[in-house]
């Protein structure tokens, strides 16, 4: 039944629990918190005001969220996975109701303390409830396509929403976190060829239904120079930064491109590209290790694991932070369209900082727990 454990592995307290956390993980989570707070005292001309201090705090709720998700017993996180999924598509239906519009784009909800978006929060609810409804199945049974819809639906209602905002960034990342899971739980190749190729050749179709400055970011990736002055401008002096800082970089407070407002957001997606010119490759590369170490971690974390909703969990949410960490770095540098995808604790935001701790918070809970066995069955007797 579910949520009993082995006889060998009796139920831990909470002073066992803290010491079985992973304080390596949270230890290199703080250092590349600590270069964002360096990037945003930088992006404010040697200013702990107006971001770095505010995400400082943030990072602090943050810390809070990491530890209280990952001493919570990951049978009640497997409980809560459907009501969690259900609460963040009734806030994405409330954007739609009473949501701040911002940039072009109805995203956020004014809680008065903070601008909550609920886009980032499906992200992580996404995944839990695709590791519940996977957690039951069997290898056969998820050969089967029948056994796909419900998940399939899990993932393109949240994706149809976020679309609606627009927010095409968050959409994607949103399929290609739910095709990592898919992937990770035994489903055939051939059905992502199919999806592949489907997909492939609605893009007439879906290009109607993009929004024009969609259409731009898209056609400015192709050829930025066809417009260097408006919808290229961004790219380019990202470009420009990124070479100009060189091997070593041109010193912390000293880059140009950014404190001479030539770099466009350079609080938020285009602060690597900041980084890059104060501190050069190395800097960048420094930077790309400890994010590396993260996912190493994470999926090291998820492999571990002896019950599969942790498994699929960890795996996935390490999906969600590569994604996040892929798309930014690659669009500043031009491989990719620019999308608004922020850098995961370097870039400067409420929701996005408290999700991606709550995120680490789940990872490591299922570290912690990661001797507890889950049966397929269930949850009646926790």
């Amino acid at each position: 039944m579910y949520g009993q454990l082995t006889s060998d592995q009796p139920s831990m307290t909470l002073g066992e629990k803290i010491i079985q956390l992973n304080w390596l993980l949270v230890l290199l989570i703080c250092a590349i918190a600590g270069v964002g707070f360096a990037m945003l005292y930088s992006a404010a001309n040697g200013n702990m005001d107006p971001w770095a201090s505010r995400q400082m705090i943030r990072f602090g709720m943050g810390m809070v969220a990491l530890f209280v998700a990952a001493l919570i017993d990951i049978r009640i996180w497997m409980r809560l996975a459907y009501p969690m999924y259900g609460g963040a598509m009734l806030l994405l239906v409330a954007v739609e109701v009473m949501g701040e519009i911002g940039m072009g784009a109805q995203r956020w909800i004014n809680l008065g303390i903070i601008q909550l978006q609920p886009s980032e929060l499906m992200k992580i609810a996404m995944v839990l409830a695709l590791a519940r409804y996977f957690h039951g199945p069997t290898l056969e049974a998820v050969g089967r396509p029948t056994r796909l819809i419900i998940p399939l639906a899990l993932v393109l209602m949240p994706v149809a929403l976020v679309l609606k905002q627009p927010d095409l960034g968050t959409a994607l990342m949103l399929m290609m976190v739910g095709g990592a899971v898919f992937f990770c739980v035994g489903v055939r190749l051939w059905k992502f060829a199919v999806i592949i190729a489907g997909g492939l050749g609605a893009i007439p179709v879906i290009w109607q239904f993009l929004h024009e400055y969609q259409r731009e970011r898209i056609l400015t990736f192709i050829t930025p120079e066809r417009d260097p002055l408006g919808a290229g401008y961004h790219i380019l002096q990202s470009k420009i930064a990124l070479g100009s800082g060189g091997l070593f970089g041109k010193g912390f407070l000293n880059g140009t491109q950014a404190h001479l407002n030539f770099l466009p957001e350079r609080q938020t997606d285009f602060i690597f590209t900041m980084l890059a010119e104060e501190f050069g490759l190395v800097g960048g590369l420094t930077l790309l290790v400890l994010y590396t170490l993260v996912l190493i971690y994470g999926t090291v974390i998820g492999l571990r694991s002896r019950n599969h909703f942790g498994r699929i969990l960890a795996l996935g949410l390490t999906t969600n932070l590569f994604l996040y960490v892929f798309i930014n770095v690659a669009m500043v540098m031009g491989l990719l369209p620019v999308v608004g995808v922020p850098l995961p604790l370097i870039s400067y935001g409420g929701t996005a900082m408290l999700t991606v701790m709550f995120g680490f918070g789940l990872i490591i809970s299922v570290y912690v727990h990661r001797d507890t066995r889950i049966s397929r069955r269930g949850v009646e007797d926790f």
